[in-house]
């Protein structure tokens, strides 16, 4: 049966917290990341809530950097993973970018280097750790 897959900016605690739980679960609590280096930049992040069926089920958010402009904190719930939340994520994140957002790139964990490929990131440089985990920087090629 298909879900219904809703994404949006939230800017209320309530939502944030939503947020921040699932970030959490994911990544303090699954990936074993320090909490001290996931929470770092929120006030000037955009963050995005993904609900499924009203659950929440997914968070990530884009904050302009000195670079350009940076996606982060993609984060999707393991019992909504491969149900198209993190597409959905990623799309509306994108949505969301200034018109003038000529440079924007990420850091992919090496697992879903290639859910953004299929938005036009392409890897740049070598591999390397962030927080324990293996990465590559990606850049959109608009």
């Amino acid at each position: 049966m298909p879900k219904n897959i809703q994404v949006r900016k939230v800017t209320d605690q309530s939502d944030l917290e939503k947020v921040f739980a699932i970030r959490r679960e994911v990544f303090v609590g699954e990936q074993n990341c320090p909490p001290e280096l996931e929470w770092e930049h929120e006030d000037e992040s955009n963050h995005f809530l993904a609900t499924v069926d009203r659950i929440p089920a997914g968070a990530s958010r884009w904050r302009k950097t000195d670079k350009g402009y940076k996606l982060e904190r993609f984060a999707v719930k393991k019992d909504f993973r491969g149900d198209g939340v993190g597409q959905a994520l990623v799309k509306a994140v994108l949505a969301d970018l200034p018109a003038d957002a000529d440079y924007v790139y990420l850091h992919a964990q090496v697992a879903a280097v290639t859910l953004y490929e299929r938005f036009g990131f392409v890897k740049t440089g070598p591999e390397f750790e962030e927080a324990g985990i293996r990465h590559y920087k990606m850049v959109r090629n608009a």
